[in-house]
């Protein structure tokens, strides 16, 4: 594959993954109530869950897969970036990869650990203490995986990714300045969303509650931007 058609395939990925994540994610609010139900009692949620079946299962498993792709994309982005007056897209490009395997690591836990906990809440024949001891055991690993893997270091290094590839964009000729100021700014945005995360160990903490939710609209968003400027630029316009 020439640097043309990778750099092509590229863009199309930049473009289609954003897409295609709102499927999986559809039907988690469709069919689980995502992600408001994580706002209710952890024996509420593993119930819930439970009732999802294999269904519910599988499309958590769709759900941590469909961003994979956008490892390829961000690796042929550094190369269309990369020069001598920007050593630090290096850092970027790295921190980029890691969250996304950050997230993908953190999501997979509705699929290999969930199910567990949440068989062993709904059984008829578990007495109180094994309820008792999946309810902590889901509270352990909600904060492990979910807080500290997929959304502390999964988001926080989306966003460092975020700044670092647009300080390189607005010096490039093979982007308009204007998308790499939108990173920025979407990248600020998507960083209040952590205050959300220190407020579960941190009474007092301001919460923005809307940061999480534009800010990750924006970075698709910002994602779709860059495959459009990358397929015109690979096209000649």
């Amino acid at each position: 594959m020439t640097q043309r058609q990778s750099q092509k395939l590229a863009g199309i990925i930049f473009v289609v993954i954003p897409i295609l994540i709102n499927v999986p994610y559809g039907m988690l609010i469709a069919n689980f109530q995502y992600p408001d139900i994580l706002r209710q009692p952890a024996g509420e949620i593993l119930t819930k869950f439970h009732e999802g079946g294999s269904h519910l299962i599988l499309t958590w498993w769709i759900f941590g897969f469909v961003g994979i792709p956008l490892i390829y994309s961000v690796i042929s982005l550094h190369s269309l970036l990369r020069r001598e007056d920007a050593p630090y897209l290096f850092t970027g490009t790295t921190c980029g990869v890691i969250s996304l395997i950050a997230q993908f690591i953190g999501l997979l836990r509705w699929t290999f650990v969930v199910p567990s906990l949440a068989d062993v809440y709904v059984s008829p024949a578990s007495s109180q203490a094994s309820k008792d001891a999946a309810i902590i055991g889901f509270q352990v690993v909600h904060q492990y995986g979910g807080v500290i893997i997929g959304e502390h270091i999964g988001q926080l290094f989306t966003v460092v990714w975020m700044f670092l590839v647009s300080a390189a964009m607005i010096k490039s000729t093979a982007f308009r300045p204007w998308l790499g100021w939108f990173g920025i700014i979407s990248g600020v945005i998507y960083l209040l969303a952590q205050l959300e995360l220190f407020a579960t160990v941190i009474p007092g903490v301001p919460v923005i509650s809307i940061a999480g939710l534009l800010g990750s609209l924006l970075w698709l968003i910002w994602l779709v931007l860059i495959g459009i400027t990358m397929l015109r630029r690979r096209a000649g316009i």
